[in-house]
Parts: C-alpha cells; sequence; structure tokens
C-alpha cells in the first residue's frame, strides 16, 4: 500500500511538472517565438495539453507562436516517435524454421 502511494504522489507530481511547459502558458510571443525544442517538447507533452485545454481556454495543443518549419518538424516527430518510439535499434523477431 506504501509503494502504491508513493507511486502515486510521484506521477501527480510529474504531471504538475509537464503542465509548466505546455503550449499557450505565455512564454512564447511573436518576438520570441518557440523553437524546434520547443516543438519536441511540446508533442511530447499533448496528451496532458489537450486534457488541460478541455478546461483552460488560454491552453492549446500547439504553440501559435512558433519558428514556423522547425517547430513543427520538432512537434511531429515528437508526436509520431514519442519517448523513444524512434528507436534505431529495435530488436527484430527471428523466424523459426520449421522442419520436415
Amino acid at each position: 500500500m506504501k509503494k502504491k502511494g508513493i507511486l502515486l504522489l510521484l506521477s501527480l507530481a510529474v504531471l504538475f511538472l509537464l503542465t509548466g511547459c505546455i503550449p499557450g502558458d505565455g512564454r512564447a510571443a511573436p518576438e520570441t517565438p518557440a523553437n524546434m525544442l520547443w516543438g519536441i517538447w511540446h508533442g511530447w507533452v499533448a496528451p496532458v495539453s489537450l486534457i488541460v485545454s478541455l478546461f483552460n481556454d488560454r491552453i492549446n495543443l500547439y504553440e501559435v507562436h512558433n519558428t514556423g518549419f522547425w517547430y513543427d518538424l520538432g512537434f511531429y516527430a515528437a508526436i509520431l516517435g514519442g519517448f523513444g518510439g524512434l528507436n534505431l535499434s529495435r530488436k527484430r523477431k527471428k523466424k523459426k524454421k520449421f522442419e520436415d
């Protein structure tokens, strides 16, 4: 029971940390647009941003003040790849040969 409580507290702490840097939080402006690294981060926290945006009209899924192509590239790479989803060293399953 104690381990579940600690896990719940850690999960809540991570959730609060993730919501601190979601699109629409006021960090990016036309003078200081979000760059590729912010695009990657916003792609990773997109599920959290989607949920928070249901309750807060200021929060968006996507940062509107961005640098264009490079932000888009980072955002979509993170969405498609997720946390380590673009793993280049995946283990391949070996096919077993059946002998007759």
